[in-house]
């Protein structure tokens, strides 16, 4: 490594929380290897096993979904409590329109998330013209969405499912689609440095040396290619996991690459700086929890046709907590303004790790509360830590 990249990795800003969460994940996934197998000869048969691993993808796929769009909220400054039990409802309604009513999947698809945006459109117009403060009007709603659970379902379980919507939950497309998928996803990525550079050379603010890039792009490549070995050494790619991969791309565009996303950090950034700069900030709110309440939608499509099912006790599971701490851990801040999709798909794979790995140890649930609160915990401390050192 020559001196220019040296130098620009010692004076650019090392993410701390980003370093610390990569090397949580590592200990925990070597700790449950080592607990789950017969010690270090036997890694590969347990924990770190193809299929489970592809199991954990397809685990992870829903929580990741939900902070995808979480990240956005909490960047504007506010909170969804109620996620978790619009995920129940929208499973159960997607289910009673198929059990009860014979409708088909296209027409449930498309009445399941007009309906989760509606959800969101009311709430989210209750948060930015009614100036109601979103943990009320989201518990509030978290309160009406499981009785309307309850209603629906009457405290039983609503199924089968067609098979055509079972799809989305429980298909794998194949290994050759998985490896060109992947393939893709790497040439893209550098091809975006490509365009970065490109952009930055022709204002005068390149300082990045193209070795420093390579290196980035290079590790990132890794990763893909293990993800995408991982998951054809079992069945190909989930389906869900595709769908998350979509959804993460789609709005990361959105938040870092147009006005609107801008807009939105600039409102969790500064409220009275982003009304005065002429952004309409009720208008954006809205956008926000509309685009929100339908990836939430899609969620609960995907858990009911995962669970085959519509069932009250998902209202139970804690959903938009588990979303919420992946958003958290993944990098965005409480307090608004900060925040990237991509850190709650990692946050939510720390997330599915411990119930998957405490699972297969056969560990009591009260264990996954103590030690998933207590990484929630640490995550919001070390982003109380770094604002006070950027502040200084």
């Amino acid at each position: 490594m020559n001196d220019s990249v040296k130098h620009y990795f010692s004076k650019k800003k090392i993410d701390m929380r980003t370093f610390t969460m990569v090397a949580i994940l590592v200990i925990l996934w070597v700790v449950f290897s080592y607990l789950t197998s017969n010690g270090f000869r036997t890694l590969g048969t347990s924990f770190l096993s193809s299929r489970n691993l592809s199991n954990l993808m397809r685990q992870m796929t829903i929580v990741a979904i939900m902070g995808s769009s979480m990240v956005l909220v909490m960047v504007t400054g506010g909170i969804d409590l109620s996620a978790g039990a619009v995920v129940g409802f929208i499973g159960c309604t997607a289910a009673g329109l198929q059990v009860f009513y014979n409708v088909g999947t296209l027409p449930t698809i498309i009445i399941s998330l007009l309906l989760g945006m509606l959800v969101f459109v009311l709430q989210g117009s209750l948060i930015a013209y009614a100036g109601l403060a979103p943990f009320i009007v989201t518990l509030g709603g978290q309160l009406v969405f499981k009785g309307l659970v309850l209603a629906i379902s009457k405290g039983a379980t609503i199924a089968p499912l067609e098979d055509s919507l079972r799809y989305f939950g429980q298909a794998y497309i194949s290994k050759t689609l998985t490896t060109v998928i992947g393939i893709a996803i790497i040439l893209f990525l550098l091809m975006n440095e490509i365009q970065r550079r490109s952009g930055q050379r022709k204002h005068g603010t390149l300082f990045e040396p193209l070795q420093a890039m390579l290196i980035r792009w290079g590790i990132t490549a890794v990763g893909i290619l293990v993800a995408v070995y991982i998951m054809n050494s079992y069945r190909g790619m989930p389906v869900p996991v595709l769908i998350m991969f979509i959804i993460s791309f789609l709005l990361t565009i959105v938040a870092e690459k147009t006005v609107f996303g801008r807009s939105i950090y600039a409102i969790g950034g500064n409220l009275d700086a982003a009304k005065y700069s002429g952004i309409n900030v009720s208008k954006n709110l809205l956008i926000v929890y509309t685009i929100h309440g339908m990836m939430v939608a899609i969620a609960g499509l995907i858990l009911a046709a995962r669970l085959n099912a519509g069932t009250i006790t998902v209202t139970n599971m804690n959903l938009e907590l588990d979303a919420i701490a992946a958003a958290v851990i993944g990098g965005t801040s409480m307090t608004g303004g900060v925040g990237k999709v991509a850190g709650a798909i990692f946050g939510a794979l720390v997330m599915a790790s411990i119930d998957n790995g405490m699972s297969m140890m056969n560990m009591d649930a009260f264990w996954q509360y103590i030690v998933k609160g207590s990484i929630l915990v640490a995550a919001v401390w070390f982003d109380m830590q770094t604002r006070k050192k950027g502040n200084a």
